[in-house]
């Protein structure tokens, strides 16, 4: 492990165990799913050593510092340390005036590879595309989410709310059904959890790999015997626009881990 990446991943697993702590509270009005994992999978979490997620920031870590494009610039040509751009990952999805469209993460930094280096843009779901957005997560963690509703995003965000309370499917199911009025309940073996988005991207163990929060928007119409949509489609982002700003507040998590 590079020198430059132990005090990063240090001060994330620590703020990691202090938000563990912080769910203890019975009280709190809006919960991570790491409130709702098992003993196991939170210990799993918890470990630095145990932890695989740790191997996707250090992943994160080589891209960062690897040039790349026409230009020859890496990431850490313009931004230094990935913890520099902690506020601004606390705010994605974020409005892009140059698109006149809210960017995820992910798509953000594919801009900047595109406009910045003059690279080529990541694949969805890519290693190295979520080996990087996990990288800047971990930088951001224990920082609350605050992705803005106002202006231009707000008829993302509407779009978003509409679909998080539309029935779809075979099962005829809404995620709010799941999500805000049956969290802490079992549903074929797994117990459901508000549905939040504060520790995408994560490392599922189901997938033995780390996957966005769109990804897990897909699982989920799979479940409830909907189709799913395009990663990146304008609908899964209004979805995470909405739901990012429904855990407004809520610490931001990385390396998690889920199953």
């Amino acid at each position: 492990m590079k020198p430059a990446i132990r005090p990063l991943l240090a001060a994330a697993f620590l703020l990691v165990f202090t938000i563990a702590q912080s769910y203890a509270d019975e009280t709190a009005a809006v919960r991570s799913g790491y409130y709702y994992a098992s003993p196991e999978t939170k210990a799993i979490q918890d470990d630095s050593f145990a932890n695989p997620g740790t191997l996707w920031v250090e992943a994160g870590e080589a891209r960062w510092n690897q040039k790349d494009g026409s230009k020859g610039k890496s990431c850490n040509g313009c931004h230094d340390d990935p913890e520099t751009l902690a506020e601004a990952v606390t705010g994605y999805p974020k409005y892009e005036p140059a698109l006149d469209k809210p960017l995820t993460l992910g798509q953000r930094i594919n801009r900047c590879r595109v406009s910045h280096m003059d690279a080529k843009p990541y694949a969805p779901e890519s290693e190295p595309l979520l080996s990087l957005e996990i990288l800047l997560r971990a930088g951001a963690t224990g920082r609350p989410m605050q992705v803005a509703i106002d202006g231009p995003m707000r008829p993302t965000f509407e779009r978003g709310r509409q679909l998080y309370f539309q029935r779809r499917g075979q099962f005829n199911l809404a995620c709010h059904q799941c999500h805000d009025d049956r969290p802490g309940e079992f549903v074929r073996g797994e117990r459901l959890s508000e549905g939040q988005v504060n520790n995408f991207p994560a490392y599922l163990l189901r997938w033995s790999g780390v996957g966005s929060a769109q990804r897990r928007f897909q699982l989920c119409d799979a479940q409830a015997r909907a189709e799913p949509r395009a990663i990146w489609s304008d609908d899964y982002v209004a979805l995470e626009v909405y739901v990012a700003h429904r855990g407004r507040g809520l610490p931001i998590e990385a390396p998690a881990v889920r199953r």
